[in-house]
C-alpha cells in the first residue's frame, strides 16, 4: 500500500487512466453534494484557507508502465473524482465561450485527456458502460439527449455557478488545487481490496446493502472476470429491478431468510450474505462466483416475477398480482423456495397454483380478522417433499394462537360486517368476486365502487320508505359493507337516486353484464334484509374464493392424534412441592398475562409456554424451579448475573440459558429474562 497527499491535479497528471469497475454503483450524487463542494471551493477563496480535506480516493495498480499509459482501477472514490472531473469541463467549456489568461486545451491536457493516445486510452476517467457514454460525451464536447443523467445535471450545475462569477475562473482552479486528497494505491500481490474498502465504508451510510454485496462478489477478480460475470449475470439481476436499489435490497434480505430458514437482522444483511457465501465457497474463484452469480440471478427472477408481477405465464400472474394487491411481503421467502421447487420438477404447476392460493387466502382472511401476518419462514421447515402439498397444508391449519389460519366460521362472522369500503384493499375484494371462474378477467379499474343504499345522511322518501322506521341504525350498520357495495360505471349518474331509479336507469344495474349486479336485479326493493341476504351469498362465495385448507381423511386423523398426545401428558407440576408452590403460582399468572396468545404445553418433566414454539420450560427440582429460557446465551441482556450457560452441557441439548427460582425477590429480573425470550417469538 502507498498513501501520498496530493490533489486532483497531481493525481491526474502524467499519462494515467482511472477505472471505474463494473461492480461500482453508477454515479449517484445528488445537487445537495455539489453544493457543498461549490461552497468548500468559494470558503477557501474568499476566507484565504490555505486547504481543505475532501477525503481519498483508493485504488489497485493494474497496469504500471514505464511507458504508455498507467492504468489503475478505482476501489473508493469514485463519487468525488468524477464530480471534480465534471467541475474541470465546466470551466473548460466556459473558457472555450469566454476566452481568457487560461488556455482550456490545458485542461483537456492535464486532467481530462492522454492526448497522445488513441481509442478508450485518450480518457483520464472511465466509468461503468452507462455513464461512460455520457462522460466522453462530456468531455469531447458532444451535445447529450439524455437530459436526465446526474451527470449532464451537475454539469449544468457547475457551468451555472461559474457563468455567476461569484469566483473568476484563476480563482477556481486555486481552490480546487487546494482541495487535499489522500491518494491510497494497492497492490494485488500484496494488498486485500476488499478489507480496505470495507474499513473506508465501515458505517455503511454511503452504500445500500446492494451494493457493499456486489462490491464483495466481484472485487477481488481480476478485471476481465469481473466485466464476465456482471454481463452475464449481476448486471442482468440489477435489470430485473429496473435499478430500484431499495428492492435489491429487500430481495437480498428475502434471499437470505430463505437459505438460512432465519430472518436476517436488518443491519447484519451484509454480513450474513458474507457468512453464507463463506459457508457454501472456500473462496472467492472465478468458477465459483460465476456459480454463485447464476443462483442468485435466477432466485431474483423469481423474485421480481412475484414480486413486479412479471411472469410470462399469464396464470401465475394474474395469482402473483392478486397476493401483491394485499400487500404483505412476509409470505415472500416461503413463496421463493416454493417457486424454485416448481421450476426444478419437484411440484407441478398445478401444486403450485394451489400454494399460492393458500398463502393469499391466509394473508387475506387475517387481514378481514385483523390480526397482523408474521413471517411464514418455518414453514420452510416443515415441507416434505414425498408429500409436498400436504405438508403445506397440515402446516397450516395447526398453526395456532397468533398464527392460526382463520376458520369459515372466524372469517365470516368478522367478514360480513366488516366496514370494507374504507379498506385499501376494497376494489381487489370485489374484483376476486366478479371474476371469479371468469374466462376472462374484467378490469374493475375501469368502475368505481357504488353503494347500492347512498352514503348521504339525507336519504329520499323512497329510501326511508324501504329502510323502514329503523333507517339511520340500518343505514349506519350496513352502509359500507359488502352486501351493500357494487361496481359500477355510473357512479356519478346513480348519486343518491331511489333503489327503483338505480335498477332502470340508463346504464343502470339492469344494464350491467357483471356478475356482482346478479342479485341486485332481482330485487324490487332494497332493505336490511336485501343487503344481509346478499352479503350471505357472497360470504359462501368469499369461502371458496379465499378457501381454508382441505385435507384428506387421514391426515386429519394424524393432526387428532397429535392433539390426543398433547392432551394425554398431565401438567407435570401439578403436584410439586408446597415451598415450590407458592413461587410457581405467581410466575405461571405473569406468563399467562404476557397475551392471550401464550399457551402451556406439558412435556414429559416440564411445562412448556409457548406462542408458536416454546420461550420458557419450568422444572422442579428439589426445593427449587429450574428454567430453561430459549435463547442463547449471547443473546440475553442479564443486568444481575441470573443466568447460566449451559449451551456447552451435553446433558441438557438445545438447552441453552438456565435460571434457579428459589426467591420471590428474583421474579422481576427472571420475568425480565422470560420476556425477551417471548419477544424474541414472536417476532420469528
Amino acid at each position: 500500500m502507498k498513501v501520498t497527499e496530493g490533489n486532483m491535479n497531481s493525481l491526474l497528471n502524467g499519462c494515467k487512466q482511472f477505472i471505474v469497475p463494473v461492480y461500482q454503483r453508477p454515479y449517484s450524487w445528488e445537487k445537495e453534494q455539489c453544493e457543498k463542494l461549490w461552497n468548500d471551493i468559494v470558503d477557501m477563496q474568499t476566507k484565504e484557507r490555505v486547504g481543505h480535506f475532501i477525503g481519498s480516493i483508493v485504488n489497485v495498480v493494474e497496469q504500471d508502465m514505464p511507458t504508455g499509459v498507467q492504468k489503475f482501477m478505482i476501489v473508493d472514490g469514485q463519487q468525488r473524482m468524477v464530480t471534480l472531473t465534471l467541475l474541470f469541463i465546466a470551466v473548460r467549456d466556459y473558457l472555450y465561450k469566454n476566452p481568457g489568461n487560461t488556455n482550456p486545451n490545458t485542461i483537456n491536457g492535464m486532467c481530462l485527456k492522454n492526448e497522445y493516445e488513441s481509442g478508450e486510452d485518450r480518457y483520464k476517467l472511465l466509468l461503468t458502460e452507462k455513464d461512460n457514454k455520457t462522460l466522453k460525451k462530456l468531455i469531447d464536447g458532444l451535445d447529450i439527449v439524455e437530459s436526465k443523467s446526474k451527470l449532464k445535471i451537475n454539469y449544468d450545475f457547475f457551468l451555472k455557478k461559474i457563468e455567476r462569477k461569484e469566483l473568476n475562473v484563476q480563482e477556481i482552479l486555486t481552490s480546487i488545487g487546494k482541495l487535499q486528497i489522500a491518494n491510497i494505491t494497492l497492490s494485488r500481490e500484496t494488498d486485500d481490496p476488499q478489507l480496505i474498502f470495507e474499513s473506508l465504508n465501515s458505517t455503511g451510510m454511503d452504500l445500500s446493502k446492494s451494493d457493499l454485496i456486489r462490491n464483495y462478489m466481484l472485487m477481488g477478480l481480476k478485471p476481465d472476470e469481473q466485466d464476465s460475470i456482471y454481463e452475464k449475470y449481476w448486471g442482468e439481476t440489477e435489470k430485473l429491478f429496473d435499478e430500484k436499489i431499495l428492492s435489491m435490497d429487500k430481495f437480498f434480505k428475502h434471499f437470505l431468510t430463505v437459505k438460512n430458514k432465519k430472518i436476517p437482522v436488518e443491519s447484519k444483511i451484509y454480513e450474513e450474505f458474507k457468512s453464507y457465501y463463506n459457508r457454501n465457497f472456500k473462496y472467492k474463484s472465478y468458477e465459483n462466483v460465476l456459480e454463485f452469480s447464476k443462483d442468485l440471478y435466477n432466485e431474483a427472477k423469481n423474485y421480481t416475477n412475484i414480486y413486479y408481477a412479471k411472469s410470462e405465464d399469464k396464470e401465475l400472474n394474474n395469482i402473483f398480482k392478486d397476493i401483491n394487491n394485499l400487500k404483505v411481503d412476509v409470505e415472500l421467502p416461503f413463496l421463493l423456495k416454493v417457486y424454485k421447487d416448481y421450476n426444478n420438477c419437484i411440484i407441478d404447476k398445478n401444486t403450485f397454483i394451489q400454494i399460492l392460493k393458500i398463502c393469499e387466502s391466509y394473508i387475506f382472511r387475517r387481514s378481514i380478522c385483523e390480526i397482523p401476518t408474521n413471517s411464514l419462514n418455518t414453514t420452510l421447515k416443515s415441507i416434505k417433499e414425498e408429500n409436498y402439498l400436504n405438508s403445506i397444508k397440515l402446516f397450516f391449519v395447526t398453526l395456532d394462537s397468533y398464527k392460526k389460519f382463520p376458520t369459515d366460521k372466524e372469517f365470516i362472522e368478522e367478514f360480513k360486517y366488516k366496514d370494507i369500503y374504507n379498506m385499501r384493499i376494497s376494489k381487489y375484494i370485489l374484483s376476486k368476486f366478479e371474476n371469479h371462474n371468469n374466462k376472462a378477467s374484467i378490469v374493475v379499474d375501469n368502475y368505481t365502487i357504488e353503494h347500492i343504499m347512498p352514503q348521504n345522511k339525507n336519504l329520499n322518501k323512497e329510501w326511508i320508505k324501504n329502510l323502514g322506521e329503523n333507517y339511520k341504525e340500518i343505514q349506519n350498520k350496513y352502509l359500507n359493507t359488502i352486501g351493500n357495495l357494487t361496481l359500477t360505471a355510473y357512479n356519478s349518474e346513480m348519486s343518491d337516486k331511489s333503489f327503483s331509479e338505480k335498477l332502470n336507469m340508463q346504464g343502470g344495474f339492469k344494464e350491467s353484464a357483471l356478475k356482482l349486479n346478479s342479485y341486485i336485479v332481482k330485487q324490487e326493493i332494497w332493505n336490511k334484509e336485501s343487503i344481509e341476504n346478499r352479503a350471505d351469498e357472497l360470504c359462501n362465495l368469499a369461502k371458496k374464493i379465499w378457501a381454508y385448507p382441505q385435507l384428506s381423511e387421514s391426515e386429519l386423523q394424524k393432526i387428532q392424534q397429535k392433539i390426543d398426545n398433547n392432551m394425554g401428558l398431565l401438567n407435570p407440576l401439578e403436584n410439586i412441592l408446597e415451598e415450590n408452590k407458592g413461587l410457581y403460582k405467581i410466575l405461571e399468572e405473569l406468563i399467562l398475562n404476557i397475551s392471550k396468545d401464550v399457551t402451556t404445553k406439558p412435556l414429559k418433566k416440564s411445562l412448556a409456554y409457548k406462542v408458536n414454539k416454546n420461550f420458557v420450560e419450568i422444572y422442579e427440582k428439589g426445593n427449587r424451579l429450574r428454567l430453561f429460557i430459549n435463547l442463547k446465551y449471547n443473546e440475553v441482556i442479564d443486568k444481575n448475573n441470573i443466568c447460566i450457560d449451559k449451551s456447552h452441557c451435553k446433558d441438557y441439548p438445545d438447552k441453552y440459558v438456565e435460571i434457579w427460582y428459589d426467591d420471590i425477590n428474583k421474579l422481576d429480573d427472571i420475568m425480565d429474562i422470560i420476556m425477551q425470550s417471548y419477544n424474541k417469538q414472536i417476532k420469528e
